[in-house]
């Protein structure tokens, strides 16, 4: 196993282990590895130490998938009640917004992707519409 400092290009910082330096290139490629903090999948190694252990308990302070600060501690909050309190439609979230508000489909709360060509169709539409903090439905670190 290997540990990456890892940085985004929304200027966040985090680590993830990986089973190899291979393994990271094959999911990075994939864009299977996105940011801890906003789900982007511009991610970039950081600048790393080698970390030398003294004695054989190196267990961290916290788990790796526990928020390391405040901000990060409200994001994944507020991500499980969206994703507690809504149904997730993936890639088909303006169509499927479109016929809520038309009237098509019963309402209820979404959430989902869409590009952003997509999204500024719905807004002239007058469709209420927001971006979320993070990328739903992809699977992170």
């Amino acid at each position: 196993m290997i540990r990456y400092a890892l940085n985004c290009d929304k200027g966040h910082s985090f680590d993830s282990w990986f089973q190899s330096a291979d393994a990271f290139d094959k999911l990075l490629a994939a864009g299977m590895v996105s940011c801890a903090v906003c789900g982007g999948t511009e991610v970039t190694k950081g600048l790393m130490a080698p970390r030398l252990s003294q004695s054989r308990d190196d267990t961290p302070d916290r788990p790796l998938s526990a928020p390391a600060s405040p901000a990060e501690q409200a994001l994944a909050e507020l991500r499980r009640k969206i994703e507690e309190n809504s149904d997730y439609v993936g890639d088909n979230f303006a169509d499927e917004a479109r016929r809520i508000h038309s009237g098509d489909a019963p309402e209820r709360v979404i959430h989902g992707e869409a590009r952003l060509d997509e999204a500024r169709a719905l807004i002239e539409e007058g469709v209420p519409i927001a971006p979320l903090p993070f990328m739903s439905g992809r699977k992170t670190n």
